[in-house]
């Protein structure tokens, strides 16, 4: 267990987003396609990778928790090479995109263009480092 902190690299990014379609086929491309793909990545830094989704399904929420912010870097080239970055624009609106922790200046260049917002880690714990 850990103590309070004051610095921590971690980044979370919590992306918001309304379903077009039948919210059983996303949920769906979720299970068997989106999430698969991004574990079979192997991604070094990424430590988790969430969706959730609202009661009726319509609206859902990708929250990924990676180490720090190369690793958010190397996430975000990754998804722009693979074949799920085209399929999700025509599954959903993306309605906000916030990224929480000390993101680095590539990073935040990488991401203003798409409508990030970003909030620098200030104090807290983490108990699962």
């Amino acid at each position: 267990m850990s103590g309070l902190r004051e610095n921590s690299d971690q980044i979370c990014s919590v992306i918001q987003v309304s379903v077009k379609g039948d919210p059983d086929e996303f949920k769906n491309w979720v299970k068997n396609r989106s999430s698969k793909y991004v574990l079979d990545l192997n991604e070094e830094k990424l430590i988790s990778y969430e969706w959730h989704f609202s009661d009726d399904g319509r609206e859902a929420t990708l929250v990924e928790l990676l180490v720090d912010s190369e690793g958010y870097m190397q996430r975000l080239k990754n998804h722009m090479a693979s074949p799920i970055a085209a399929e999700i624009t025509d599954l959903v609106d993306f309605k906000g995109w916030h990224i929480y922790g000390n993101a680095k200046p590539d990073l935040k260049e990488a991401l203003r263009p798409m409508g990030a917002t970003f909030q620098s880690y200030f104090f807290g714990f983490n108990h699962s480092i």
